[in-house]
């Protein structure tokens, strides 16, 4: 348990940012759930309007620092392939 006063306001900062994190993580895995969901059921329209709105999810939640840069460039590279494999 943290002692200083410094320490104390780190742990406050840390426990809210973590919860934050947790928040964002999971609407961002709940739209990659509705994508594949609509890629699984073979409807073009559903998975392209779901990868419209995931897109900037993912790619909000990278520049706020709850996913690396490259992981959040990683599935959407792999969203995308899947959506345009149905248009081919």
């Amino acid at each position: 348990m943290a002692t200083h006063k410094s320490a104390e306001k780190r742990s406050r900062q840390n426990e809210k940012k973590r919860m934050r994190n947790t928040s964002v993580k999971s609407s961002v895995k709940t739209r990659i759930k509705s994508v594949l969901a609509a890629v699984e059921e073979k409807d073009n329209s559903a998975s392209a309007t779901a990868l419209a709105a995931t897109i900037p999810a993912i790619s909000k939640a990278a520049s706020k620092g709850v996913f690396h840069k490259k992981t959040a460039s990683r599935k959407i590279s792999r969203l995308t392939k899947k959506v345009n494999a149905l248009k081919g």
